[in-house]
């Protein structure tokens, strides 16, 4: 949490200030109190109003507005928190900074700033990519300015592709979380945890494929818990449309059974988080050529069954995790068939919850979880999957600790 710390968000003009909104309320949903300075570029994209209403206090534009400066100040603007972060930043505010300029409230506060200082780059691949902006980086790199991002993916302009996309709000905030050191007692330091996330994909032809609809929400968002606790974390994820969790090294897979052998590769580890809605079954006779219709009618798919990846580790006879939780995702009796898989599996826990259709999970950010273990069923009440990560970890970290 981020209980008392005090945040100075600047937003710069460019199409991602809308996700700066987003971000105040992530940060102040955990305690934080943030004030904000806006460009007059970013003004073009998100009003003051939007910004000032989310974070609680009114939000300053003008380097030169008389009531400001008698009231709070560039330089107490500057000073009277315990980072600075600048999201989006983009290729023009990063310039002037990395310069020395100081023509405008942003850039005169980050020069008078005595605080860490933590940039969210969101621009165009190519300018990203440009030597000046290369060059910029660089300086500031030196000056002591952290970074969290870019990311690729698709950028606002039409067909435009590439490395240049700001980070995530929770991104931003883990990133937050590390660079004030936030729970420094770390529970998790010294250990390595695997998680397994997102679904498999297994092939009909070149181009069609067995899924389902795991978004692998959960199961980075768990990832992102157990570095932020301080683990050193592997995470075997499925093909997912997430950006890859800070702090974490992620290994991405396709099949299942490509999951399986790099989950066996990561191991040795103290616990392992199989959050991962891995196929049962897999097309025996994939086509090495799309499959075409024809007089026939529709081909004959003969399926198999997948390696189950949980029940392999949970009975490893050697290098088996301290830890070994599974989920169950269910659409009826969950708690019945929680029971019956923690039993088969051979796994310590088993994290059961509801993915019917009408529950909104698959592909939601809220869930509601069972923790079943040997000793009996917590049931957990609804709230954010980041809420349920950071949950979970604590409850690994505690584990973990009595096996010392």
């Amino acid at each position: 949490m981020l209980s008392s710390r005090r945040i100075l968000l600047i937003i710069g003009g460019g199409i991602a200030a809308y996700k700066s909104l987003d971000l105040i309320r992530r940060l102040r949903e955990r305690g934080a109190s943030v004030r904000v300075v806006m460009t007059a570029a970013a003004q073009h994209f998100v009003t003051p109003l939007a910004a000032g209403s989310i974070a609680g206090e009114r939000v300053y534009t003008d380097l030169f507005s008389q009531a400001d400066e008698f009231d709070i100040g560039h330089i107490r603007l500057a000073r009277d928190c315990d980072l600075v972060v600048v999201a989006p930043a983009t290729a023009d505010l990063m310039a002037k900074v990395a310069q020395g300029l100081a023509n405008d409230l942003a850039s005169t506060v980050l020069l008078a700033t005595d605080r860490p200082v933590l940039m969210a780059p969101a621009m165009n691949p190519r300018m990203w990519a440009h030597p000046a902006t290369r060059r910029n980086v660089a300086a500031l790199e030196r000056d002591g300015v952290a970074w969290v991002g870019p990311n690729e993916g698709e950028m606002a302009e039409s067909g435009e592709r590439g490395v240049g996309r700001m980070a995530e709000p929770l991104e931003i905030v883990a990133a937050i979380e590390r660079r004030l050191a936030v729970g420094g007692d770390k529970p998790l330091r010294g250990r390595r945890v695997l998680v397994t996330s997102g679904p498999t994909h297994e092939p009909i032809d070149p181009v069609r494929y067995v899924a389902n609809r795991s978004s692998g929400k959960q199961g980075h968002a768990i990832a992102a818990a157990a570095a932020a606790a301080g683990a050193e974390v592997v995470l075997v994820s499925g093909p997912v449309a997430l950006p890859d969790p800070p702090g974490v090294a992620t290994v991405r897979v396709e099949t299942a059974r490509e999951m399986l052998a790099a989950v066996e590769k990561a191991l040795p580890v103290d616990a392992a988080v199989f959050a991962a809605a891995v196929a049962d079954w897999r097309v025996d006779n994939a086509g090495q050529q799309k499959l075409k219709k024809g007089a026939n009618g529709p081909p004959v798919l003969t399926l198999v069954e997948n390696p189950d990846i949980l029940a392999t580790i949970a009975h490893r006879k050697s290098n088996r995790p301290t830890l070994v939780v599974g989920f169950a995702a269910e659409t009826e009796r969950v708690l019945e068939h929680a029971k019956e898989k923690l039993a088969r599996k051979g796994c310590d826990w088993i994290v059961a919850n509801d993915v019917s259709i009408e529950s909104g999970v698959m592909g939601g950010d809220r869930n509601t979880v069972h923790l079943v273990t040997r000793d009996g069923v917590e049931s957990w009440p609804t709230q954010s999957k980041e809420d349920v990560a950071r949950g979970l970890v604590a409850r690994i970290a505690a584990a973990l600790e009595g096996k010392r």
